[in-house]
């Protein structure tokens, strides 16, 4: 069964983008994405790929992170 584990810190980020697990992405309690990875990072903005020519820009103080265990 598949677990999530909140991002929460630069480091749960840099873990996040190091191993190349799928994240799901939630604003306002409303699932906005599932299934992409982080690629980018910074105090204000996260940068998740879900495909070759896919990017999406998420704020990172509006937005809930987590990271797909399987």
């Amino acid at each position: 069964m598949p677990t999530n584990r909140k991002l929460w810190t630069d480091g749960d980020f840099q873990e996040a983008i190091d191993r190349h697990l799928p994240v799901r992405i939630f604003e306002d309690d409303q699932l906005v994405g599932s299934g992409g990875h982080v690629i980018r990072f910074d105090d204000t903005t996260v940068v998740i790929q879900t495909s070759v020519s896919d990017l999406a820009y998420h704020d990172r103080s509006r937005c809930e992170f987590f990271e797909l265990r399987r």
